[in-house]
């Protein structure tokens, strides 16, 4: 029998619609979805995208735009359990957990805290901060070579402390980025406020990662679309699938409205709806979604230099020539389609403490989105075995922007047989046994 998501609506005229015959359906139009199609179809494969929505209309859209190596740092960190557990009962903590019967998200989470130690913390740093840098030098590459208009700059983020206690802490934990090439400066409290004069005064210290860069996240997956368009891909908005089904040699794709799509190969790239949309094919994904929220504004004036980070409230800030905006936080909800008040006044609140201007004079969006996380702070990439001809390229967690590019050519070395840009061992699905 075949393997199926959910029940599809059937009807005679949805039968008498003509299936699609393609070489690689992407399902996902997000960020990484594109990514992906794009180096596919530059490399000869036929490319259609399905995107349920508006392309890079959910998770890709409303981030601060940032691309980290600096981030190569995992977020199961020695000392988390107790910070999260102390959060718990805070509406406007930077990690909340909302209590609730949820046994796939406790699941996650027991897995997530057996993995807050030193051994494992230095260990997972190798295969994240190889996605990072790998992907910094091709999107770099990508932006030259195909003109990208994104508002991609490389000069570099800051770490803001305003606790020395925190900030000295901070300058031990991030020595091992320094034996992945990834360089850090540390800068005093004066350093730091006479190179970021948006700051108040009372910094006690930062770090700065010159080989970080940001770009605006809702022109570059526009770019990405575009140049994908140009290398003979196809993309459709508004097609929800509703079910997978493997169909002799290939793949069929069912959406609610009854289209049939059919294709040699299926790369998912669905982000934090992944997991759902695997089960009828009894896979299980440790994927859960992580709410984040941003507020975007028009540009004040006066903003930061380059995007920052205020480490102790937790708050990102990007300014661009055309906008300004705060994110961050994570929020394990579930699906809560709810913009909650308290989470975004505390981005508001948290640069006040830090910034002479913290919000710009126009407030434009108040925005949530699904981040996809994994358990050990990795995404899922490659094929899955037994399920010849299905791929996946998901749970890239706050990622996904500062990894999308090698995300998608890794994928498409796997899939056209070349040699893998980088090591693909560390985010193969057979990880999770």
């Amino acid at each position: 029998m075949p393997a199926r998501i959910s029940r599809c609506p059937r009807s005679i005229a949805a039968d008498a619609v003509a299936e699609r015959r393609d070489d690689v359906l992407v399902v996902g139009g997000g960020v990484v979805g594109l990514a992906c199609a794009q180096a596919l179809a530059a490399a000869g494969r036929g490319v259609r995208v399905l995107e349920r929505d508006h392309l890079g209309g959910a998770t890709s859209r409303g981030n601060c735009g940032t691309l980290t190596p600096s981030h190569a740092l995992p977020l199961a960190a020695p000392g988390m359990v107790g910070k999260a557990l102390g959060w718990m009962l805070k509406p406007d903590a930077p990690f909340l957990v909302r209590p609730r019967f949820d046994p796939a998200l406790w699941a996650w989470l027991l897995r997530f805290a057996a993995r807050c130690d030193a051994r494992t913390f230095v260990a997972a740093i190798a295969p994240k901060a190889a996605l990072l840098s790998t992907s910094q030098v091709l999107l770099a590459d990508l932006v030259e070579s195909r003109k990208l208009d994104c508002g991609y700059r490389r000069d570099g983020f800051v770490y803001v402390f305003r606790d020395a206690r925190a900030f000295h802490a901070a300058v031990d934990s991030h020595v091992p980025l320094r034996e992945h090439g990834i360089v850090v400066e540390q800068w005093d409290g004066a350093r730091a406020e006479a190179e970021e004069p948006a700051l108040k005064p009372g910094v006690a210290g930062a770090l700065f990662f010159p080989g970080d860069g940001h770009l605006r996240p809702e022109r570059y997956t526009a770019e990405l679309a575009r140049i994908a368009r140009e290398d003979g891909a196809a993309i459709e908005e508004g097609v929800e699938i509703v079910a997978l089904e493997r169909d002799g040699e290939g793949w069929r794709a069912i959406a609610a409205n009854g289209r049939r799509f059919h294709a040699r190969e299926l790369l998912l790239a669905s982000g934090p709806w992944a997991a759902r949309m695997v089960r009828g094919l009894g896979l299980r994904l440790p994927i859960v979604p992580g709410k984040g929220y941003s507020i975007t504004y028009d540009r004040p004036a006066i903003t930061p230099r380059r995007p920052l980070v205020l480490k102790e409230q937790s708050v990102c800030v990007t300014a661009w020539d055309d906008g300004f905006r705060l994110g961050s936080t994570m929020e394990f909800a579930g699906f809560d389609a709810r913009l909650t008040r308290a989470r975004l006044d505390a981005l508001e609140r948290g640069a006040a403490t830090a910034l002479h201007e913290p919000v710009g004079p126009v407030k434009r969006e108040e925005w949530f989105g699904w981040r996809p996380m994994t358990w050990d702070d990795l995404p899922i990439l490659g094929a899955v075995p037994g399920h010849r001809g299905l791929w996946l390229a998901v749970g890239h967690g706050m990622m996904g922007m500062g990894m999308s590019a090698a995300t998608g050519r890794l994928l498409t070395d796997l899939m056209t047989g070349r040699a893998p840009v980088i090591d693909a061992a560390p985010y193969a699905i057979t990880r999770f046994g």
